[in-house]
C-alpha cells in the first residue's frame, strides 16, 4: 500500500505541502515570539517593503507572516480535533446499526437522518451562536454536523463485510457478536475511513474559515478566516490582506485532498485502474 501511495505523483506532493504547512505551524512561536497580535509598524505596508516584514501589515499594523503562521496553528487544530470527534461519534453508531441491524439500525439511521436534514454550515452557525463563540464551541459545532456521513458509510462497509465467510467462521468458531465485530470487521472497514477522515479535516478546515470570516471565531485565537473577514472592506487597496490567508487554505485544502485521492487509489488499486482505463 505504501509503494503504491508513494508513486501516486500528487499524493506526494499533498504531503509536502501539508507537512510545510505542520512545520510552520509548530514553528511559529520560534518565530514570531511577540505573536500575531502584535503591532509592529504602521498599517497597510505592502509586502515587502520593509525588511522583516516580507507580507506587509494589517489594518493595526501587525504582521501579517505572523498571523499566517498561527492561523495554521488553529486551523489544523480544529480540523484534526473535530475530525477525530466525528469519528469517535460516527464509528461505533455506524458499526453497531450495519452490524446488528433491526430496530438497532432503524434507530441509528432515523437520528443519524434527523442531522442530515438540516444544512451543515446553517446547524454549525446555530450551535456557534448559541454557545460562546471559543475554539472548543468551534471544534465541537464541527463534529456535530460532520459524523453523519461516518456513520452511513461505516454502516454500508459493515453491512458488506459481516457477509463474508470469515465472519461465518467466526461464529462457528463460538466468538461472540462483539468480538467479531471489533476483531474482525471493522479491521477490514479501516481503509475507507482513513480515506474520508483525510477529506474532512479539509472539509472542517474550510468550515472554521467561513465561521470566522463571518465574526463567529474565536476572538482570542487568529485563524485565516479572520483574516480575510478583517481585510474584506479594504480588499481594492490591501489585496494581499486577503490573498495570503486565502492562499494557505487553498494550499493546505488541496493538500489534504492530493492525499485522500492518493489514499485512496492505494487502498483499492482494482478501482484506481478502471478509473485510468
Amino acid at each position: 500500500m505504501w509503494k503504491r501511495f508513494r508513486s501516486n505523483m500528487g499524493a506526494m506532493i499533498g504531503v509536502v505541502m501539508l507537512v510545510a504547512v505542520i512545520v510552520i505551524a509548530l514553528i511559529a512561536p520560534l518565530l514570531f515570539p511577540d505573536g500575531p497580535w502584535q503591532m509592529v509598524q504602521r498599517p497597510f505596508l505592502a509586502p515587502f517593503a520593509v525588511d522583516g516584514l516580507p507580507l506587509g501589515t494589517d489594518t493595526l499594523g501587525r504582521n501579517v507572516a505572523a498571523q499566517l503562521a498561527y492561523g495554521a496553528q488553529v486551523s489544523l487544530l480544529v480540523g484534526l480535533v473535530s475530525t477525530l470527534v466525528a469519528l469517535l461519534i460516527g464509528v461505533p453508531l455506524g458499526a453497531l446499526a450495519g452490524f446488528y441491524g433491526g430496530y438497532a439500525d432503524e434507530g441509528a439511521m432515523r437520528f443519524t437522518e434527523f442531522f442530515q436534514t438540516i444544512p451543515n454550515f446553517a446547524l454549525a452557525i446555530v450551535l456557534v451562536a448559541i454557545f460562546e463563540p471559543t475554539l472548543f464551541s468551534i471544534t465541537l459545532a464541527i463534529a456535530i454536523v460532520s459524523w453523519p456521513p461516518v456513520a452511513r458509510l461505516v454502516r454500508a462497509e459493515v453491512m458488506s463485510v459481516r457477509a463474508r465467510e470469515f465472519v461465518d467462521a467466526a461464529r462457528l468458531a463460538g466468538l461472540s457478536k462483539p468480538r467479531i465485530l471489533i476483531q474482525q470487521v471493522l479491521p477490514n472497514t479501516v481503509s475507507p475511513i482513513i480515506v474520508m477522515a483525510s477529506l474532512m479535516v479539509a472539509t472542517a478546515i474550510l468550515l472554521e474559515s467561513s465561521l470566522s470570516f463571518l465574526g463567529l471565531g474565536d476572538p482570542n485565537a487568529m485563524s485565516w478566516g479572520y483574516m480575510i473577514g478583517a481585510a474584506r472592506t479594504v480588499i481594492r487597496t490591501s489585496w494581499w490582506l486577503s490573498f495570503f490567508p486565502g492562499i494557505a487554505i487553498v494550499i493546505t485544502v488541496l493538500a489534504l485532498n492530493l492525499i485522500g485521492e492518493g489514499l485512496n487509489d492505494a487502498f483499492n488499486p482494482h478501482l484506481s485502474r478502471k478509473g485510468k482505463a
